[in-house]
C-alpha cells in the first residue's frame, strides 16, 4: 500500500510539474514585470474601478492588529485605548505589487509601518513611486523575495495581508504556512482574492469576460495577451470559498470568515493565528 502511494505521488508530481500554469507560476515575477507599466490603469478600467471598493472593504475588516493582540493579555483603561487607536501595528503585505492595498491600509491608519514583499521588481518600482508621491515613503519597506521563503523571523508581524497574490504562488500551502510563521500569536490574516460566481448567468458572463474580452483588451494595451489569459486560468484553478478556508485551517489559522463581494467575483478571507500559540505549540505542531 505504501509503495503504491509513493508511485502515485511521483506520477502526480510529474504531471503537475508539466501543467503549463504551474510553469508560468515558476516565472510569475517575470510575467508581472512585462505588464507592470499598464497594470494599474488596466485594472481600474477593466473593473470599472470596483477594485478600489473591494480593497477598501477588505481593509475595513482589519482591526487595529496590535491593540487587539495586546488586549488579549491585559486590560486597557479607556484613555489607553484612545491613545492606541492610531495603530502601531507592524504589517506585512505579501505580493505588494504596485502597493494599492498598502496605500489603502495607511489611509485607514491600520498600521504604522508596512513591509511588502514581491517577485516583480518593476511592479514594486511603480509602488515605490506611488507611495513616495503620497508622502508614505518612510512608512513602507519594499523587499524582493518569494512568499514561500520569506526572510523574516518567526512572529515578526501583527498582521499579514495579500491582495490577488495567493493564486499565483507556485505552492499555495507553503505560502500560507509562511504567512502563519511570521505572524505573531493573536495576529490576523486578510486575503483578498478572485473567486468563481455560483449564479449561472453571472458565471456565463464572467467566463465570457475573462476568457475573451479581458485577454483582447490586455493585449491591445499591454501587447501581452498571454499574461491576461493566465489570469483567467489562475482564477478558475483557485480553490475559493470553503475549499480555500480548508487550506487556511491546515496552515493553522482559526476564526476564519468568508465574505463574497459583487456576486462572488471576489472574496475577502479573514483569519487569526491562535493567541495561545507558543514555541512549545510550534514544536508539537512540527
Amino acid at each position: 500500500m505504501q509503495e503504491n502511494r509513493q508511485i502515485f505521488c511521483i506520477i502526480q508530481f510529474f504531471f503537475v510539474s508539466l501543467h503549463p500554469m504551474n510553469n508560468e507560476k515558476q516565472h510569475i515575477g517575470q510575467l508581472f514585470d512585462r505588464i507592470a507599466g499598464t497594470y494599474d490603469s488596466l485594472n481600474h478600467v477593466l473593473s470599472l474601478n470596483i477594485d478600489r471598493r473591494w480593497r477598501r472593504q477588505a481593509v475595513r475588516q482589519l482591526s487595529n492588529a496590535k491593540l487587539k493582540r495586546e488586549a488579549q493579555t491585559r486590560s486597557y483603561q479607556r484613555d489607553e485605548v484612545a491613545q492606541t487607536q492610531s495603530s502601531s501595528a507592524q504589517l506585512l503585505d505579501v505580493a505588494i505589487g504596485t502597493a494599492d492595498l498598502t496605500i489603502e491600509i495607511l489611509r485607514q491608519r491600520k498600521a504604522s509601518h508596512i513591509t511588502g514583499i514581491d517577485l516583480s521588481r518593476k511592479m514594486m518600482a511603480i509602488g515605490e513611486q506611488k507611495v513616495a508621491k503620497l508622502g508614505y515613503q518612510d512608512l513602507v519597506t519594499f523587499d524582493y523575495g518569494s512568499a514561500q521563503a520569506m526572510p523574516y523571523a518567526d512572529a515578526s508581524f501583527d498582521a499579514v495581508t495579500c491582495a490577488y497574490g495567493v493564486r499565483n504562488f507556485a505552492n499555495m500551502d507553503e505560502g500560507l504556512t509562511e504567512m502563519f510563521r511570521v505572524l505573531r500569536p493573536g495576529g490576523e490574516l486578510m486575503i483578498l482574492e478572485f473567486s468563481y460566481p455560483t449564479n449561472p448567468f453571472i458565471r456565463w458572463s464572467y467566463d465570457l469576460y475573462f476568457s475573451h474580452i479581458l485577454p483582447f483588451i490586455g493585449n491591445l494595451f499591454s501587447r501581452d495577451k498571454g499574461a491576461y489569459s493566465y489570469l483567467n486560468r489562475s482564477v478558475k484553478g483557485f480553490p475559493y470559498g470553503e475549499a480555500f478556508a480548508d487550506h487556511l485551517r491546515t496552515a493553522g489559522f482559526t476564526d476564519i470568515t468568508i465574505t463574497p463581494l459583487t456576486f462572488g467575483i471576489t472574496t475577502i478571507y479573514h483569519a487569526v493565528k491562535p493567541a495561545e500559540w507558543s514555541i512549545l505549540g510550534g514544536c508539537l505542531r512540527n
